[in-house]
């Protein structure tokens, strides 16, 4: 079974193609994507990786882990699934008002 893996701290200009090929010689490469911002089109400085044997998965976390890639060492775990989130909400800022007290 597959098994996707979290790259953590990409220079901004590592590519897809650059992330798949750091992580080809630990097996068969199912997808690698870095995840781009979507209203700057900028990287957000981390991927996925997703490599099809569990075994090989894991050689690669144990292997790349602190190594090199786009001139940065970056941090390689087993990624976790996205827990849901409520969505929205949030924020508020703002002053009370209250009026001047004398």
């Amino acid at each position: 079974m597959a098994k996707k893996l979290y790259v953590g701290n990409l220079a901004f200009s590592v590519t897809d193609d650059e992330l798949q090929q750091a992580f080809t010689s630990f097996g068969n490469v199912l997808s690698a994507r870095v995840v781009m911002d979507r209203m700057t089109g900028r990287s957000k400085g981390f991927g996925f990786v997703e490599i099809e044997d569990d075994s090989q998965a894991d050689q690669a976390v144990a292997k790349m882990d602190g190594q090199t890639i786009g001139g940065r060492p970056v941090r390689v775990s087993e990624a976790k699934p996205q827990e849901d989130r409520p969505r929205g909400g949030g924020g508020g800022g703002g002053r009370e008002g209250g009026g001047n007290r004398y």
